[in-house]
Order: C-alpha cells, then structure tokens, then sequence
C-alpha cells in the first residue's frame, strides 16, 4: 500500500459519526492509506445548536477538526462520508458540502476515485439504506468508482447485514459488531483504491 490518499468527510450532530469516521480512519491507516478525517461545516443557527447540551457538546469536543473543502476533495483519490439520515437522505450539512464541488466536478477532479458511505439514524428502519443511496448518486455523478462493502465479510451479516455501507441506530456507544463492519468497509475501499491507482502516486 501508501498510493491511497483517504478523504473521510462525515457529519456528526450528536457523535455518533465522529465515531464511526474515526474507527474508519484508524482501520484506513492500518490497511496503508494516508487519510486525513474532515468535517462538514455546521448550517444550523448557533442558537439552535447551543439550545441542545448535547449537540453543542459534540461541536465543543469536534472544534479542532478541520472543516471539509473542496481542495481536500482534489487531494483525495479515495473518498468515505458519513452523515445521519435525514427523512431518508443524507443531513443537510453534507448536502451543503457537495454542492460547493460544482467547479471541481465540472474538470473532471472527482472523477475515477473510489467511494464509499456510512449513516446512522434512530431507528434500523429511519431511511439508512436510502441515506446511502443518496450518498451513492451523488457518487455516480462525480464519477466515482463505488466501493460499498456487499457481503464480502462474515462481519457484514453480524451488524446487520447491510450491503450497501455500515449503518447503526445512533443513541448509544459504538458496538464491536458495528466497528467491525466500519473497519472492513475502510479497508476494503483502500484496497480497491490501491488498485485504482495502479501504483502510480
């Protein structure tokens, strides 16, 4: 490995995605990626954030991450987002990231790299699966070559056999199951970035 270059961009009110794009990150890196783990800039009014002790928590603790641009995004050949779902699509947050990468997009700088996604909700059943897709339609419209985990893993069916990105029901602690998925989702996206690059740097 060492030709991967692994943008992970999440979106995180509460922590849960923080989390997950951290345990990603630690896997990427293990697997032989250069990764660089950036945030979403938060499009909530600040009262509306500092109105909620948990979600202004999470923005405290998260202060020292840089926030996602587009020349992140041109750095990268290998991209993983997370972000919650919301009613069924990805947070707005990421969804005002993305459309700042129209110039990017338009020279054909997003294009050939492999992606990636993960989401959460409250609930197994609050749009996960469509949260990804979405994510993944964007994907396609950059170009982007898709790596989602499928069942390539005994460890996909132990979280909740998910095929198409790890999904969890936010409100508490990662469990192992889940970080288990997270790191084979991770180290399966390098590998097939790995191979993309063809060894060139």
């Amino acid at each position: 490995m060492g030709n991967v270059r692994l943008l992970i961009v999440y979106y995180s009110t509460y922590g849960t995605n923080h989390a997950m794009a951290e345990t990603a990150a630690e896997a990427a890196r293990e697997a032989g990626a250069e990764v660089r783990v950036v945030k979403c800039r938060e499009t909530a009014p600040e009262g509306v954030v500092n109105g909620q002790d948990a979600w202004r928590a999470q923005a405290e603790r998260t202060a020292h991450v840089p926030e996602a641009t587009p020349d992140d995004m041109a750095w990268a050949n290998a991209y993983l987002f997370s972000a919650p779902t919301r009613y069924g699509v990805m947070a707005s947050q990421m969804r005002a990231f993305i459309d700042t990468l129209g110039p990017l997009w338009a020279e054909g700088k997003l294009a050939n790299k492999a992606a990636s996604a993960m989401t959460s909700a409250q609930n197994p059943h609050g749009g996960q699966e469509t949260t990804l897709l979405s994510m993944y339609v964007t994907f396609m419209h950059f170009g982007c070559v898709l790596v989602p985990p499928g069942y390539t893993d005994p460890v996909i069916y132990a979280s909740g056999g998910n095929p198409y990105g790890t999904t969890f029901s936010a409100g508490k602690p990662l469990d192992d199951a889940t970080k288990a998925s997270i790191r084979h989702q991770a180290t399966r996206l390098v590998q097939v970035a790995e191979q993309l690059a063809g060894g060139a740097s």
